[in-house]
This record gives structure tokens, sequence and C-alpha cells, in this order.
């Protein structure tokens, strides 16, 4: 029989709070749900926890790897196999409230127009321990698109991905880009096709920790390599993928060409607040081939030495 919700956890080396996530998970009041755990060449306990579970509850599949995947890959590989009405992504450090599950299905069930169902977000530390409630209105369940578009251009932490998003729209986006911010295209890829809802109650709980990719945002070039591992130590230009995405998302959309006018002003002032950021690549480039010329100088001098 096919489950309501399908849960895809990715996860790298997170034995010190898997086991705590996945009890969030399977204490939901909503119990239709398949789990799938990608593990992701984990070099920890983590195999062994995710088997252990596996072998205990039904509901859950554990799919391994035999290298590192990237982030992006191992969060894209689960939604092939999905076979839920609606998808949820689960973070191997967060935790949700019993009832975050049935409180997003009753959204989505209510309204076919809402592409994605969450709720506000809880902040907690290391130990479980509240910090704050994320108090920041994304402001995407209007009606207009080219208004919800812009309004997720503005900076946001994306815990909206971990929602949960009706699959077969999910299934006709590229899903996460193996780009730095490629979490957040994707936000903006739903919220051109549908309205995104966020209910008032904080049943979301999202764990901050030092080593949590968060922790790289502010360098999206760290950030680049940790979806994408191919892509490390190599020229890339971070800011301009994200334009360019986003550019490529907007002319696909199904939208009216009005609308998808407006999308395009939206970006324009999207460009001019990250100038810095875009013009940071550029420099960043000059430097990293200058690296590269020193470097092959460098060791031409000590082959003819």
């Amino acid at each position: 029989m096919r489950p309501r919700v399908t849960i895809g956890l990715p996860v790298y080396n997170g034995e010190a709070l898997l086991e705590t996530a996945l009890e969030s998970l399977l204490g939901q009041t909503l119990g239709d749900f398949e789990l799938i755990i990608a593990d992701n060449a984990s070099t920890d306990a983590t195999p062994e926890i995710c088997r252990r579970y596996a072998e205990r509850d039904s509901r859950i599949r554990y799919l391994g790897a035999d290298h590192n995947l990237g982030a992006a890959a191992n969060f894209n590989r689960i939604v092939p196999l999905a076979r839920g009405e609606y998808f949820k992504w689960a973070a191997h450090d967060d935790c949700c409230a019993p009832r975050f599950l049935q409180t997003c299905v009753e959204v989505l069930d209510a309204d076919p127009a809402i592409v994605l169902a969450t709720t506000r977000t809880r902040r907690i530390d290391e130990t479980g321990h509240p910090l704050d409630v994320y108090d920041f209105d994304l402001n995407c369940d209007g009606a207009d698109p080219a208004r919800r578009f812009a309004s997720i251009l503005r900076g946001h932490k994306c815990y909206e991905i971990f929602g949960l998003i009706r699959t077969e729209v999910l299934r006709h986006t590229d899903l996460i880009g193996g780009y730095a911010h490629g979490d957040g295209v994707l936000l903006a890829d739903l919220a051109l096709r549908g309205r995104l809802h966020e209910s008032p109650e904080p049943l979301f709980l999202a764990r901050s920790h030092e080593s949590q990719s968060m922790a790289m945002v502010l360098d999206y070039h760290a950030y680049t390599s940790w979806f994408d591992p191919t892509k490390a130590g190599r020229l890339v230009f971070p800011c301009w993928r994200i334009l360019r995405e986003y550019l490529r998302i907007v002319g696909r959309a199904p939208i009216t060409t009005r609308q998808r006018i407006a999308c395009y002003r939206h970006l324009a002032t999207w460009c001019v607040a990250w100038r810095r950021r875009l013009r940071g690549d550029l420099t960043a480039a000059v430097r990293h081939v200058a690296g590269v010329r020193r470097r092959s100088a460098g060791a031409a001098a000590t082959a003819k030495g």
C-alpha cells in the first residue's frame, strides 16, 4: 500500500545525533510513512545504527554508498524511490515535534494550490535545549508567483526545504543543485509552481552546532564543495551560478509572460543587492588563476633544478 509520506534522511557520519533524529520521526502522530535513509559512505557507526533501526521497523529502508557522493547527490537519490504522495527531507541532526507530519499533511490535503507545507522553526542546541524561534516570515503563501519569487530572493536559512512537498511537483524540478545555495534555488523553483505555507506553531526543531553545513554559508566556494566534492579546488563562480539558475527556473516556470517579466525585474534588484558577492567571485577567480600559475612555475623550476 502506498504511504501518505516519504521521509528521506541523508546522512554522513551522523552517529552522535542520528538516533535522536530517528526517534523523533518514528514518534510522529501520523505513522503512515516510509523512511529512506541514504548513508553517504559514513566511516563512523552510522551504518550500524541505520541497519539496526531498519531491522526494527519495516517502514525504514537503508541505502549505502561505496564513496562520498556529495550532499546534493545524496539528497537527490532518495526522491526517485519515494512512494509517498508527499515527500520530506530530514536532516540527521534535526528533530520534529510529534505533530509535525500531521500538521503539514492536513494543510496539503486541504489546499491543492499549496506545494510545500512546513511549520515555524524552533532552534535547539547540541543537547536539545531550545534557543529561540526563527522569526522570519518567508511570505510565500500568496497567489502571485512573481511576489513569491521575490520573497524567496531575500536572505533566509532555507529551513523550509525540510517541509512536506508534493512529490509529483518535486519531480518536475531539478531537485537540489550541486552548487552553493542549491536548496534555496529549489525553494524558488517550488515557489514559482505553487504556494508555500508555514503553520505558526514551531514544530520543526533545527539544531545549531559548529559542524553543521550552515556554518559554511558565508564561504560559497566551500559550500559548493560540500554540495559537490568534485568541484573542490576547481575554478567556480558560485554567486554567478546561483544567478544563472534563477534565470533558468524563471524561464521555464509555468507562469504568464507578465509574471515572468516581473520575476526578471526582481532578479535585477537581487543583482544590485548581490553586486559585491558577484564581484567577489571574479576577484576570487583571478586569485585562483594566479595561484595555479605560480604553482605551475614552481613545479617547472623544481623539475629543471
